[in-house]
């Protein structure tokens, strides 16, 4: 039966068991979804305003005024961000990057364009 299951992504154990739509894992707890089809989840597709792929080390140019909480100033339209990385962040905040004049900041990448 725990040979047609994956083993668990936390531990790494061979016990994993179905609970409903679930898989547990009795030895940690961990409880995830089924990749559906084979299809694997560790490789995630973030895209741009426009839909262009973006990848770590791109530079990107953001497409509308954004209001910075603390400063009086917005980023302006036009602003080009450059090295980006990709990462899981608060929210859909999908982009990790430092902004000149701003310092370090996460952005959602509906609003920015692969320059």
């Amino acid at each position: 039966m725990s040979e047609s299951l994956p083993p668990c992504p936390e531990c790494s154990s061979e016990y994993a068991y179905e609970m409903g739509a679930l898989l547990v894992c009795p030895e940690c707890g961990h409880e995830w979804e089924p990749a559906a089809d084979g299809e694997d989840s560790a490789e995630r597709l973030i895209k741009d305003a426009v839909g262009n792929v973006l990848n770590d080390g791109d530079t990107v140019t953001i497409i509308k005024d954004l209001k910075v909480k603390g400063s009086s100033a917005p980023i302006k339209v036009g602003t080009k961000v450059r090295n980006i990385r990709l990462v899981d962040g608060f929210g859909d905040h999908d982009i990790d990057c430092k902004v000149d004049g701003f310092g370090p900041m996460q952005l959602k990448s509906s609003v920015v364009k692969k320059a």
